[in-house]
């Protein structure tokens, strides 16, 4: 009986799947989205403030919702040392700035399905990184199995010959880059937790992070040439997702095994590939589905290991 009354929501197995699946799923959704948002704003490739300005926008507003939503619910904003300001800094820019800056730039010069699931390389370099960072993360077979595995998985989307197989600087090479910064920010998130709530933490990493997009993108002349309510309806719906996925995600972590709620991940690269095919009528390769099916094979032998 006490159980019942004590055990929160976010800890109840089937709340925690429908809760991680609602994050995946929308995370899944932004990469047509954006590309979507590019379109109808009328940002096109060589852009570059646009697109700075079009990410900052979206996370500087999520990050002051999730503030609201931490003030709101009195959550403690209270930093345990001036200096960790600089650590907060530190993650907002690798968290946010320099992480969309490369995501928003290579997805412009990217197919969505095939970004999405070159993105999954993240989870593998988080992996490897933790395991020579942290004493705790050792290199077991099950993760060198799972990261070969997703490896493989992002090779398969160079096979073949003409535009479906050809690498890029601008699109893939940002996208690596992406995942490079989003691989290291989940190294510092142990650090946050040190010094801040982290919920408040990810609201200031959203907030400043994303303003640090907005003025280097107005310094470059950047603008959202054309305002429509399709295009702010289209921003509107990636706040909500930043809102969303980042809310839920990070409050599951708070409260279950990271392993539990990471391997809902898995299912981010085959979501952005099928909505992106559906959505922006891109051509679908069956090496697509390939490669979905080892990145995803490859992250839930990984996080089934950390049971």
């Amino acid at each position: 009986m006490s159980d019942k009354t004590t055990t929160s929501i976010f800890q109840r197995p089937v709340w925690v799947v429908v809760f991680a699946l609602t994050a995946a799923m929308a995370w899944g959704w932004a990469y047509p989205l954006i590309k979507l948002g590019f379109e109808e704003f009328d940002i096109t490739q060589e852009m570059t403030g646009s697109k700075m300005l079009f990410a900052g926008i979206r996370f500087a507003i999520s990050g002051l919702i999730i503030l609201g939503i931490a003030a709101t619910t009195r959550r403690s904003f209270a930093v345990a040392r001036p200096s960790n300001w600089w650590y907060i800094l530190l993650f907002a820019l690798l968290n946010t700035t320099l992480h969309y800056a490369c995501f928003y730039i290579g997805l412009s010069h990217s197919e969505g399905a095939r970004a999405a699931i070159l993105n999954s390389i993240s989870v593998f370099m988080l992996v490897l990184l933790a395991c020579l960072f942290f004493k705790s993360d050792k290199l077991t077979l099950p993760k060198i199995t799972g990261c070969a595995i997703g490896f493989a998985g992002i090779l398969t989307l160079n096979l073949g010959s003409g535009e479906s197989g050809q690498f890029t600087w601008l699109g893939d090479g940002m996208i690596i880059l992406n995942a490079l910064c989003s691989a290291f920010a989940g190294l510092l998130t142990r650090g946050l937790s040190h010094r801040v709530d982290v919920f408040v933490g990810t609201g200031y990493s959203l907030a400043l992070g994303g303003s640090l997009l907005v003025l280097p993108g107005l310094l470059m002349g950047g603008t959202l040439p054309r305002i429509t309510l399709a295009g702010v309806t289209i921003l509107a719906l990636l706040i909500c997702i930043s809102t969303l996925g980042f809310a839920l995600y990070n409050k599951l972590l708070s409260c279950n095994p990271v392993g539990k709620v990471a391997i809902f991940n898995s299912l981010i690269p085959v979501v952005g590939a099928i909505t992106s095919c559906l959505c922006l009528g891109e051509p679908f390769y069956w090496k697509y589905l390939l490669a979905a099916l080892l990145a995803t094979t490859g992250i839930y032998i990984i996080n089934k290991a950390k049971k």
